[in-house]
């Protein structure tokens, strides 16, 4: 099934979230693929989608700084760096205080988190509060901007949203940040000189 990111649209994928299913959907950086991150099966489906080894976990897209505090611990230099580049192409590993997602998600102490700057993608988020938000592909292939291109290279999904082709200058980049010094995990559309406080 496919939808686009009005309203209608919008409503019947978080839908078929809360049913346990799985969406594509566009962000600011690529097509991703999600679920609800607290239904263990939706979560496997994805693995099995994406052909994704187990032992790389999942990261999440969140609606707002409240909701990542709500599962993560946020010190004062990373509020910091997220209210400078949230929303935006910046995923940050966390350390991870909320139990249930340790558990759906098979996650040891840490998460991967940030808010993307995307209408459609918010849309989804401010009624779900959080999402799995991987590539949309298989594992170790190229990542789609291309709606068309990604539902003929990605099978078994249950609603794919529709936000047209995403012009970006690539994926997230990830950071960790200890003891107020920034680590690239993976260096993407923000280049390490960009991300200075």
């Amino acid at each position: 099934m496919k939808v686009n990111c009005q309203d209608k649209g919008i409503k019947k994928a978080v839908e078929i979230i809360e049913n346990g299913g799985v969406i594509i959907f566009p962000t600011d950086t690529v097509y991703g693929i999600g679920c609800n991150p607290y239904d263990t099966n939706a979560v496997k489906k994805i693995y099995e989608i994406k052909s994704r080894e187990k032992i790389k976990s999942l990261p999440v897209l969140a609606s707002s700084i409240q909701i990542v505090k709500q599962i993560s611990i946020i010190d004062k230099f990373t509020e910091k760096i997220i209210k400078k580049y949230w929303p935006g192409p910046l995923t940050l590993i966390l350390k991870l205080k909320d139990k249930n997602l340790k558990k759906s998600l098979n996650l040891e102490d840490k998460i991967a988190v940030r808010i993307p700057n995307s209408e459609c993608t918010l849309k989804l988020l401010n009624k779900c509060n959080l999402l799995v938000g991987t590539s949309a592909n298989i594992s170790g292939e190229s990542s789609f901007t291309n709606p068309q291109e990604c539902m003929k290279n990605v099978k078994n999904y249950d609603v794919f949203v529709d936000g047209g082709t995403i012009t970006s200058k690539g994926e997230s980049t990830i950071i960790e940040i200890e003891n107020e010094k920034i680590h690239i995990i993976r260096e993407g559309a923000l280049k390490k000189e960009d991300i200075v406080i």
